[in-house]
């Protein structure tokens, strides 16, 4: 959500009125957005496998993202009554690729809709690829994508966990395929992505689309808003008051996102590589609750590492985090990153997969050491072309022109056609 929110707050930047739709309890993270954004709370859907006041599928883990789904969709007639009742109503729709459904909404409403994806146009080309074969794929052990650049070959296995789960005699998933497939119906495609990272898929997706509405706009967290959604001032200042006193780029940032568990073995294994290697890392972990074969961090580790290592158990701002100087920098993205672009060591593979606690300590230690060499110079390279997509003349900041002009031509063309039937 919050790529999202980032994005909105760029548009309103350039004078465009922007609606957000949220749910109340996710109200909080629009109170630091530009005024030219209007909250509009509609009540959660209820849902048997969502216990009551759960909003986030971060509060969910995995076994949320189907209940979700579908009980997000029943939002389609309480947003499609405040249209038809405004006197002054949104000329497009900027939705996730998850809410596919909100294409049929569009459609209704006779109102072009662009598809935001957050984790990048190669995760999207894939992702489009493998819904449109899915019940022929699903027979596969490798699945080789030929229509895409390099023609990738994954393994089954490695493919989004949500393809994997998927059965066609079920009517919930059959909407989420759905949902998928409608996403290349879309007016345009929006990526948190930037030309020099993705700029071949992301023409893949123009070639696709038959059209030049496919926006690369980020790093969009570069971009501003750094504190958006920060909900607790705490353990962020904590750790950046201790990044603070870390030499550059001598801390590893560890995070599995909001979702992601680890299970006992991954974590003791994660634990002893880190202990082992004799870095400085910031790792943050999404409970301390050992339930249902999930791990903790073991006992006595914080201790052991006390003064070059942090555990956090709370929600903080990672991008931050990530942008302080301190900071050196799914299978899918894994991809993209160890052999597309050369800037990072894959360590282990398989979600069940328990890595091998002295080979994890010697690549943590090699990276942040420097004697990694081709990656770190690949990173550090990257991470220029990210901060350059950002500057004036950058692609980013182009991309994101053309989007606003996209859109304010919309508008333009909605109130002369009003102007004209009176």
């Amino acid at each position: 959500m919050l790529p999202l929110l980032q994005l909105a707050h760029r548009l309103s930047l350039h004078d465009l009125t922007i609606t957000a739709i949220v749910t109340p309890k996710n109200l909080p993270y629009l109170s630091s957005l530009h005024p030219y954004i209007t909250p509009l709370a509609l009540p959660f859907p209820s849902h048997p496998s969502i216990p009551p006041g759960v909003e986030n599928v971060k509060d969910l883990g995995h076994s949320g993202n189907l209940p979700m789904f579908n009980a997000l969709a029943k939002l389609h007639d309480p947003i499609l009554h405040w249209f038809n009742s405004h006197p002054d109503p949104p000329v497009a729709i900027v939705s996730d690729f998850f809410l596919g459904w909100t294409q049929l909404l569009a459609d209704q409403l006779n109102i072009p809709r662009l598809a935001f994806f957050p984790s990048g146009a190669f995760f999207a080309s894939i992702d489009d690829y493998i819904w449109n074969y899915v019940e022929q794929l699903k027979q596969l052990d490798e699945v080789e994508i030929s229509p895409l650049p390099g023609s990738p070959v994954f393994k089954s296995r490695h493919l989004p966990s949500l393809f994997r789960l998927y059965r066609k005699s079920d009517p919930d998933w059959e909407f989420v395929k759905d949902g998928k497939l409608l996403n290349t119906k879309s007016w345009g495609f929006v990526f948190n992505s930037f030309e020099a990272l993705e700029g071949e898929y992301i023409d893949y997706f123009k070639k696709k689309l038959n059209n030049d509405r496919v926006f690369g706009v980020g790093p969009l967290h570069l971009l501003g808003l750094g504190g958006l959604g920060n909900s607790s001032s705490d353990p962020y200042d904590r750790v950046l008051t201790w990044l603070d006193g870390c030499p550059t780029e001598s801390v590893l940032y560890v995070c599995f996102g909001s979702q992601k568990r680890l299970k006992r073995d991954q974590m003791e294994a994660l634990a002893m590589g880190l202990e082992n290697s004799g870095t400085r890392f910031v790792w943050v972990v999404k409970s301390d609750k050992q339930e249902d074969g999930f791990g903790i961090v073991p006992d006595g580790f914080e201790e052991r590492v006390a003064g070059r290592g942090l555990v956090i158990r709370e929600w903080v701002q990672q991008s931050s985090i990530l942008s302080h100087d301190a900071v050196a920098d799914q299978f899918v993205n894994a991809r993209l990153l160890v052999e597309g672009l050369w800037v990072a060591v894959r360590v282990c593979e398989g979600a069940d997969s328990v890595p091998n606690s002295d080979e994890l300590s010697r690549v943590i230690g090699e990276s942040m050491s420097g004697v990694s060499g081709l990656e770190g110079t690949a990173r550090k390279e990257l991470n220029l072309q990210a901060l350059k997509a950002i500057t004036t003349e950058g692609s980013s900041v182009r991309d994101l022109v053309k989007l606003v002009t996209e859109l304010s031509q919309l508008g333009s063309h909605q109130h002369k056609d009003v102007d004209d039937s009176n």
